[in-house]
């Protein structure tokens, strides 16, 4: 009586990871847990403000296009972040999402039909992944691949080198920059070539952008920002330059809003009002005083900026502790450490043993590529999100128990 595909869900990494810890002491029972990307900065002031201003709404039931006001506010945004012609995004590019976790697991079951030239579909992911690209997969009767995301190629998949019966029958493939758990940027340049190949074998491109307001140094390219280059250079459709391609962003990494459940999907229009047309039916549109408070954080770059100093500050802790150790890389995005300490599964026993210091070992968010190697295993994942006051000495912790 249940679906039999859903035995094939990958396993969430926090539950294997209580098991592997289950029965170990922790050293210190006020460790820090590092292995959850929940922000911990103060959300903006405006935003309750404005939820209280607005709660009277709550009784009426809102619009799963999302309000003109917020519309225009995403819109606005994305063509300022990306350098895009004020008009080139409207309403009919947009989807509003209850995080963006909603959308990147529904996307599958509108794009990815039962046959793709005659054979099962496959959906491409990097390795390590996002659980959701996996279950957008799975639901939809989809082949996961995970193509792994390693040092040697920057933590970027390299799709290109993928066999062309293999692309033949892609129907959806997902890019995630800046990359969790790596912290790697797409290149403008590596987005143009991901976009081309999606458009020769006829694939949708999805980029996981949820990260892109967290950086050092170098601005993420947003892929589509690439998509209007491409229109620009002549290899696009100049009347639907997102023509195959849509992007993905959410307001809790970028505005600590994580709660708030506000994201959304921009791309290509007829992709965008199918996902409207699903919502219909098993969607969960935003509530009215939710859009308003959305709009405002979107409109708002200040607080964003102050946040990504605030990061920055613990990148410099990191590589004060950390630097030339473990693989470190100081992030070019997002706000994780990705260690290579051998045997991540050890190194998170450890930590917790020693120091009540909680890690996600980086096998449990990868599996096998296509060369049979789990490229997590010898990982582990921090993340950044805790104040200095906290982080600082339990970086010297980890950098002396490892």
């Amino acid at each position: 009586m249940l679906n039999s595909r859903l035995k094939a869900l990958p396993d969430y990494p926090f539950p294997r990871m209580r098991a592997l810890l289950g029965e170990i002491s922790p050293g210190d029972p006020d460790g820090l847990n590092m292995s959850v990307g929940e922000p911990q900065h103060a959300i903006p002031d405006f935003v309750a403000d404005i939820l209280d201003r607005e709660r009277a709404t709550y009784h009426k039931y809102p619009p799963v296009a999302g309000t003109p006001d917020w519309q225009q506010a995403v819109a606005g945004w994305l063509e300022r972040r990306f350098e895009i012609a004020s008009g080139t995004i409207g309403a009919d590019h947009l989807v509003p999402l209850s995080g963006s976790r909603e959308g990147l697991f529904a996307i599958g079951m509108v794009t990815i039909d039962r046959r793709k030239n005659g054979q099962m579909p496959a959906v491409l992911m990097p390795n390590p992944f996002y659980q959701p690209y996996a279950g957008a997969a799975i639901a939809a009767g989809a082949e996961p691949v995970y193509v792994n995301a390693e040092a040697k190629d920057g933590f970027l998949p390299d799709y290109e080198a993928l066999p062309k019966e293999l692309l033949e029958r892609t129907a959806l493939c997902f890019i995630c920059s800046p990359a969790n758990p790596q912290g790697s940027l797409a290149s403008l340049d590596y987005l143009k070539k991901a976009i081309l190949l999606a458009r020769k074998y006829d694939f949708v491109l999805v980029g996981d952008e949820c990260y892109s307001e967290i950086y050092d140094s170098e601005v993420p390219a947003g892929i589509l920002q690439a998509c209007v280059e491409l229109a620009k250079e002549g290899k696009g459709d100049a009347d639907n330059p997102f023509h195959n391609v849509v992007c993905f962003n959410s307001l809790s990494k970028r505005s600590n809003l994580a709660g708030l459940r506000s994201a959304f999907m921009a791309g290509d229009p007829v992709i965008a009002a199918e996902c409207r047309r699903l919502r219909n039916y098993g969607g969960s549109p935003l509530p009215l005083p939710v859009y308003a408070a959305s709009a405002a954080a979107w409109r708002d770059e200040e607080h964003v900026i102050e946040n990504r100093a605030l990061y920055r500050r613990k990148f410099d802790l990191a590589e004060k502790y950390l630097s030339g150790r473990f693989g470190f890389i100081r992030p070019p995005g997002g706000f994780c450490l990705w260690l290579d300490v051998g045997d991540g599964e050890e190194a998170t026993k450890a930590l917790w043993r020693e120091a009540g210091i909680k890690v996600l070992p980086g096998a449990y968010l990868a599996r096998e590529g296509q060369n049979g190697v789990n490229p997590g295993v010898p990982y582990i994942r921090l993340v950044l999100v805790h104040g200095e006051e906290l982080l600082e000495p339990t970086l010297a912790k980890i950098a002396t128990i490892l």
